[in-house]
């Protein structure tokens, strides 16, 4: 088959959304509807088990949260769809803003009682930086929430981004009696149903035709009301305007019901973009360009506890993945190939041949990747756009065991490169100390040390409020700052110099006295710099 054909087949996207919205029950239904799994819950033997399928960590399944990004690949209808699950929490916004590279469109969860959350605006901001194409669905419909015209206009409002609703609740909570398609003319009844998929869809010729008062009764006309307000308020959908992610899709469902779900998945792949090109230091690469490139957004140890093994995932950006086939790695320059290149459905591998752009493959490594390395087919390039960012808080490493201390110092570096957290190393004494942008990052780190890798520590906390990286054309003032500043000079994973300044007003007052010295507060003046 052509590379064009394969394209063409392929939609790669990310479902994100603020804590406890439904985001991992979506997915979940997804593959459900996608006959990836046949019960909603199940596992082996189609026994129904409480955690949901692409939660696989330990701590996730004990915390009810995602804390790490799945990658689920699953067929519907004639598409291949790679669906990434995100952490939802703050605390992991990092690996979620990473994980939003890897993704040609997004599905975003509104909770309909809670509405727009802080955490969904963030996302929404990083979705508006990359332009990336956003469907909406509010879920919840089954629960008293809040009027569906205002949940509109507070979409508008707070994620600056207009909306065309798709579909159309009937009643909610108590009153909810499904959805109206406003394309087709159809009724999706509700029933509730947490395992099986509901089919009862009726067709209706028109609003005024006499079966919808029969079916749902005296709500017949406030719908009719309703319908006739958004066809009058809301721009008809456009693809172009949603491909360049001004406009919205919206649906209304409950997830937990499967409900109100096939409708929009039907949509979306009529709609979403197959892999689109990917900027890189050497301009723009094109999904069919011939050679093979692709870049690891996320690192992921201990994948499978009994077999310690470490997997870096890669999206395919051009040409084609072959398995066996040695490829360039740009940051090392060196050859690599890979026997066992995998696919997933959450935690679920299986091991693959060959893999095509938008496909999102799991590589067995041994320690040669980190986040944001680009393999080619001989090229020198990098792909950009996937930094780490300057954490808010600091704590010191302290080893309760001194008997682990070498399964301590392997499992933090292998959590650190995972992007959990940056780990920053002292130039004296060889300390450690841990950054991240929320305390729940620590609770994982510590579970996983003790339970993956046999490892206690504690954390003592740091009083810095910034993490710079710092680079200067002036080679004199560079070492002299470095001098004065030794104390607050440490490395990072990467060997890069990085000061931490202990206030905003010392930063502030660090940065006139050095106006030769650059501080940046991401990594990526790494990668521009090569």
């Amino acid at each position: 088959m052509k590379l064009a054909e394969e394209i063409s087949k392929r939609k790669t996207f990310a479902i994100i959304s603020h804590p406890d919205a439904g985001k991992t029950t979506l997915t979940e239904k997804f593959l459900l509807f996608g006959g990836a799994i046949q019960t909603a819950g199940a596992v082996k033997n189609n026994k129904i088990k409480k955690s949901a399928t692409s939660d696989f960590m330990e701590i996730e399944k004990q915390r009810g949260i995602s804390v790490a990004t799945s990658v689920m690949g699953f067929q519907y209808k004639d598409k291949l769809i790679n669906l990434l699950d995100t952490p939802g929490h703050k605390d992991f916004a990092e690996d979620t803003y990473r994980t939003l590279t890897a993704v040609d469109s997004v599905i975003l969860v509104i909770d309909c009682v809670k509405g727009v959350e802080a955490q969904t605006e963030r996302l929404m901001e990083v979705c508006r930086m990359r332009d990336t194409p956003v469907i909406v669905f509010i879920n919840k419909m089954d629960l008293e929430g809040r009027d569906g015209f205002e949940l509109l206009d507070e979409l508008e409002e707070k994620l600056n981004i207009k909306v065309r609703p798709m579909t159309w609740p009937i009643g909610i909570g108590a009153t909810f009696k499904g959805v109206y398609n406003l394309g087709d003319s159809s009724l999706n009844l509700f029933e509730s149903s947490k395992t099986k998929i509901s089919k009862d869809v009726t067709k209706i010729s028109s609003l005024n035709d006499p079966k919808l008062d029969e079916l749902i009764g005296t709500q017949a006309d406030q719908l009719r009301e309703d319908v006739e307000l958004v066809e009058g308020v809301y721009d008809q959908l456009d693809n172009e305007t949603y491909l360049r992610g001004e406009i919205a899709p919206v649906f209304f469902g409950s997830a937990v019901n499967n409900f109100g779900i096939q409708e929009m998945l039907d949509q979306f792949i009529e709609i979403a973009p197959t892999p689109r090109a990917r900027e890189t230091n050497e301009g723009e690469i094109d999904p069919e360009r011939n050679k093979f490139s692709g870049f690891v957004f996320k690192i992921h140890a201990n994948l499978d506890p009994k077999h310690r093994d470490r997997i870096a995932f890669l999206r395919v950006c051009s040409g084609k993945f072959e398995r066996n086939k040695f490829f360039h790695h740009v940051r090392l320059d060196k050859g690599l190939r890979f026997s066992n290149p995998t696919s997933f459905m959450a935690k679920d591998k299986s091991v693959i041949d060959n893999a095509y752009p938008g496909d999102v493959i799991g590589l067995y490594d041994t320690g040669n990747f980190k986040i944001g390395d680009t393999l080619t087919e001989g090229d020198n390039f990098t792909f950009k756009g996937i930094p780490s960012f300057s954490p808010e808080i600091f704590k010191e490493v302290i080893n309760n065991d001194p008997m682990k201390s070498k399964q301590l110092e392997k499992g933090i570096h292998q959590l650190t490169e995972e992007g959990v957290a940056q780990l920053f190393t002292a130039r004296m004494g060889n300390k450690k100390y841990i950054g991240t942008v929320g305390e729940l990052q620590f609770e994982v780190i510590q579970y996983r040390l003790k339970h993956e890798y046999g490892a206690s520590c504690s954390f003592s906390p740091l009083n810095f409020y910034k993490a710079c990286w710092f680079t200067s054309e002036n080679k004199e003032q560079l070492e002299e700052f470095t001098r004065l500043k030794s104390n607050y000079i440490v490395y990072d994973k990467d060997q890069n110099l990085v000061f931490l300044a202990q206030t905003a007003g010392i930063l502030q007052i660090t940065k006139q006295n050095y106006p030769n010295v650059e501080f940046h507060f991401t990594s990526e003046f790494k990668t521009q710099a090569v």
